[in-house]
């Protein structure tokens, strides 16, 4: 009998080493918990956002990946390779392949454009050190600016020479921390696209701190959520927005209209309409969540009865879509008042009945503690 053979799953034969890998990463400063017990990767060629408000330790974790933080506990591997461990060498920033970008752009004055960026190819020939720098700024829009000097250009045009910097060592990882958020809203949508597809362009493994949601929802691959410390939820963009596992994440993609209700019967009755909420107890509190967008407005016949119908409060026009305050009335005189967006010019009269519609995926139930409980 021949004996039987031990075969491998071909994913897990090729799967490629983590370009960055954070494992099990705290840190204090002064005794104050800034991170607590991160764990993160980032593929080769992927883009990660690290997301949250100001004061959440994401930041403090791109530094401690650069090296530019010694690491206190965990660990931090670069394709494998520690690169920092309590009780083991630390490898310094210059010695991990790393390039780095911040909000400053942090140019050398005294020194052309061009020169700015050959300034980290001291190991290639010159000629090569020319020919590199020239494509990396010629990929940001900025080869003709190349014997120019900082002092001479805008705040957008200095961010990009900045990144063209950071790329043109091919680094093993890029490491970007709010390199966007000094700009003007036009320009920095111009420089965010470049960038993504500079990025995609190399192959090179992202790890980009960011407090916009917006920016990391157009940039990342994957995004991780932190708050006080901890990364809250990873996943895709669309996982964080349309399966959110925690209020927090909600909230942190946009306004959202919040409802209080009990679970009867594995439901939820809200002015409107009623949700399931049979993950939860019954006769538990639950609070409803619902997005602007989730409330489909339509105008109704009757006027002069906003007493008894939902009606419209305000109306405002936004540019691209529409904005209105109303009144929802539900079943046992029960009333609430909402924000609903509207693609595009819809702009009822004050006191305008309409009936309201809910779009069930952008409404998300949480037990009203707060515990992750389902949406």
């Amino acid at each position: 009998m021949t004996a039987p053979t031990t075969t491998m799953n071909t994913a897990e034969a090729v799967a490629p080493v983590a370009a960055l890998s954070l494992s099990d990463v705290h840190h204090r400063f002064d005794r104050h918990p800034v991170v607590k017990g991160v764990e993160l990767s980032v593929a080769p060629g992927e883009v990660v956002c690290l997301l949250g408000p100001s004061g959440c330790g994401k930041t403090t974790l791109l530094r401690i990946a650069a090296g530019l933080e010694v690491l206190q506990e965990g660990r931090v591997g670069l394709e494998g390779e520690t690169v920092a461990a309590p009780g083991r060498r630390h490898v310094p920033p210059e010695k991990r392949s790393v390039g780095l970008a911040f909000q400053d752009s942090a140019l050398f004055p005294h020194l052309s454009v061009l020169e700015n960026v050959k300034f980290g190819l001291k190991s290639l020939p010159s000629g090569k050190r020319r020919e590199r720098a020239l494509e990396r700024l010629e990929q940001l829009g900025m080869a003709e600016y190349a014997d120019t000097y900082p002092h001479m250009l805008s705040g957008g045009q200095q961010q990009r020479v900045a990144l063209a910097r950071a790329l043109a060592p091919e680094p093993r990882l890029m490491l970007l921390d709010e390199p966007f958020s000094s700009l003007d809203a036009r320009l920095r949508d111009q420089i965010r696209d470049d960038t993504l597809h500079v990025l995609k362009n190399v192959g090179a493994a992202t790890l980009l701190v960011t407090h916009d949601p917006e920016e990391a929802m157009f940039m990342a691959d994957r995004i991780a959520l932190m708050r006080d410390g901890v990364i809250v939820q990873t996943g895709t963009p669309r996982e964080l927005y349309c399966a959110p596992c925690d209020p927090f994440v909600v909230t942190f993609f946009g306004e959202v209209n919040e409802l209080y209700g009990v679970v009867e019967d594995g439901k939820v009755s809200t002015p409107v309409g009623t949700v399931e909420a049979g993950w939860l107890s019954e006769g538990s509190e639950a609070v409803v969540m619902v997005r602007p967008e989730a409330l489909r407005v339509s105008e109704r016949d009757e006027c002069g009865r906003a007493h008894v119908h939902s009606h419209v409060v305000m109306a405002k026009l936004l540019g691209r879509s529409s904005l209105l305050h109303l009144c929802a009335h539900g079943p046992d005189d029960a009333e609430a008042h909402l924000h609903a967006r509207v693609p595009g010019v819809f702009l009822p009269a004050e006191g305008q009945p309409v009936d309201i519609h809910l779009d069930l995926s952008q409404v998300f139930v949480f037990a009203a503690s707060g515990t992750a409980a389902g949406a």
